[in-house]
């Protein structure tokens, strides 16, 4: 495993993750740790969370 690589923090639940090779094109971009974060991008900032 590659010890070297970029990370970052979750704009959404707040965790590190490491580069992923399918973010090689566009990792300045990348914002969220997964796609179930990416979706909830708008739950967070409404203030209205479901359980």
């Amino acid at each position: 495993m590659p010890a070297n690589l970029p990370s970052k923090i979750c704009e959404v639940c707040g965790l590190p993750f490491n580069w992923r090779k399918k973010w090689k094109k566009n990792w300045n971009e990348v914002k969220y740790c997964s796609e179930k974060c990416r979706k909830n991008k708008k739950s967070t900032s409404s203030g209205s969370e479901t359980i």
